[in-house]
C-alpha cells in the first residue's frame, strides 16, 4: 500500500480557486491511476477527476473546464486545480491511488465554498 496525504483545502467565496495536493509515500511511477474524489454531508462519495500515468485525465461532468488535475510524478505528488468554485463544490475531498493490488485512500481534506 502507498500512504497519501493531502492538502490544500479550506473556506474560500464562491468564484475563487483552490489547489489540493496529495503526496505519495512512495514513488508514483507504479501507481497506474490517481484520482480525487469528493463525498458532501449525506452523499455518497463521487468522482471529481482522475489521472493515469501516461497523463490521460477524465472529468465528472460537473467539474469539465473548472477543475484540473495533473501529477509530477518526480514529487510524488498529484494535484487538483479548482477554480470558479461553487456551493455545491464543498464537500471532503480524497485522494486515491490505484494500481496492480493497490487502492489508497488519504485522510481527506474539506473544501468549503460560500455563497
Amino acid at each position: 500500500q502507498v500512504q497519501l496525504v493531502e492538502s490544500g483545502g479550506g473556506l474560500v467565496q464562491a468564484g475563487g480557486s483552490l489547489r489540493l495536493s496529495c503526496a505519495a509515500s512512495r514513488s508514483a511511477f507504479s501507481i497506474a491511476i490517481m484520482g480525487w474524489y469528493r463525498q458532501a454531508p449525506g452523499k455518497q462519495r463521487e468522482l471529481v477527476a482522475t489521472i493515469t500515468s501516461g497523463g490521460s485525465t477524465n472529468y465528472a461532468d460537473s467539474v469539465k473546464g473548472r477543475f484540473t488535475i495533473s501529477r509530477d510524478n518526480a514529487k510524488n505528488t498529484v494535484y487538483l486545480q479548482m477554480n470558479s468554485l461553487k456551493p455545491e463544490d464543498t464537500a471532503v475531498y480524497y485522494c486515491n491511488a490505484l494500481g496492480n493490488l493497490l487502492d489508497s485512500w488519504g485522510q481527506g481534506t474539506q473544501v468549503t465554498v460560500s455563497s
